[in-house]
């Protein structure tokens, strides 16, 4: 099986790079190699590569930056995957995407489910949201997985910014009133490959899913739990998780309006795939003493 991955030095792409290997041959390609803001030359690469599925974790992800960036946040979040997505229609290929909880207002109470109605409230939601329906309406076979809060070893994430400023402040200020699953690259890649295997099988239809981590927490709470993990397993840090001060958004304004709640059900998914989502916590807990591991 020959398998396109778009993405591959992201924080999913280099975990789709191991969990990718057993399904069959996958080229991979990163921003220098696969220019997504040029359809041509990315439908140049489609042709020779002759994928018979397609793994896009590209994305254009500097949330605030797209504020005044939209030109390119649509470029890459819409127009390259509708680009994807004809030809997965074409060709009768597989396609599968990534999106976002920002497709959300986050006004609802309860988490989403993936039927519930989209009002994106920033540049960034709303070209993950027309790359989702570029793909609904190409009607090629596809999976879009939308997920929340991602992090990993690598890259850049907000654990790392965190533990990053615990060495070298003794207090932080971290709003306190957005909800979410923290959800590890390492997840996202391996239920990839089971949701991939599913859908070969006729285990699990082509649409939108949702995939976090189980449990919530909120920016603050992962923020202590970082910074006390991370002390336990020996990171010397100025800053103590008492002294992680709880604040409102209203008190930390940035171009693009958050989601309070970014929840996600993930009920479809895990009960399609027969699969368990670990809460949130574990993943956080191998990341860290990766880290730890490091220094």
């Amino acid at each position: 099986m020959n398998i396109l991955l778009l993405g591959k030095n992201g924080q999913v792409g280099r975990e789709l790079q191991r969990t990718l290997l057993p399904l069959g041959h996958v080229s991979a390609f990163g921003r220098d190699e696969a220019d997504l803001q040029n359809p041509d030359a990315l439908l140049g690469l489609l042709k020779e590569r002759k994928p018979e599925i397609i793994v896009n974790a590209a994305a254009y992800t500097a949330v605030d930056k797209a504020e005044t960036d939209e030109k390119a946040a649509y470029a890459i979040n819409a127009e390259a995957v509708d680009v994807l997505a004809q030809y997965t229609s074409t060709h009768d290929a597989l396609f599968v995407h990534y999106s976002t909880d920002y497709v959300f207002d986050g006004e609802k109470k309860e988490a989403y489910l993936e039927t519930d109605t989209t009002d994106p409230q920033s540049i960034y939601g709303k070209s993950k949201r027309a790359g989702e329906e570029a793909i609904l309406k190409s009607q090629c076979n596809a999976l879009i997985f939308r997920t929340s809060w991602v992090f990993s070893a690598d890259g850049n994430n907000f654990i790392k910014t965190i533990l990053r400023l615990a060495q070298e402040r003794d207090s932080l200020n971290i709003v306190a009133d957005q909800f979410g699953a923290p959800t590890c690259a390492e997840l996202i890649a391996d239920v990839t490959a089971h949701a991939i295997i599913g859908f070969r099988r006729d285990q699990l239809t082509g649409g939108i899913y949702h995939l976090t981590s189980g449990g919530e927490t909120t920016w603050h709470g992962l923020a202590c739990y970082a910074v006390q993990r991370a002390n336990e397993n020996g990171m010397q840090l100025k800053l103590k998780p008492e002294n992680i001060q709880p604040i409102s958004t209203e008190a930390y304004p940035l171009p693009a309006k958050r989601p309070k709640n970014s929840r996600l059900n993930t009920g479809s998914l895990a009960n399609s795939l027969e699969l368990h989502f670990p809460d949130w916590r574990l993943y956080v807990d191998r990341v860290i003493r990766e880290l730890c591991n490091r220094d």
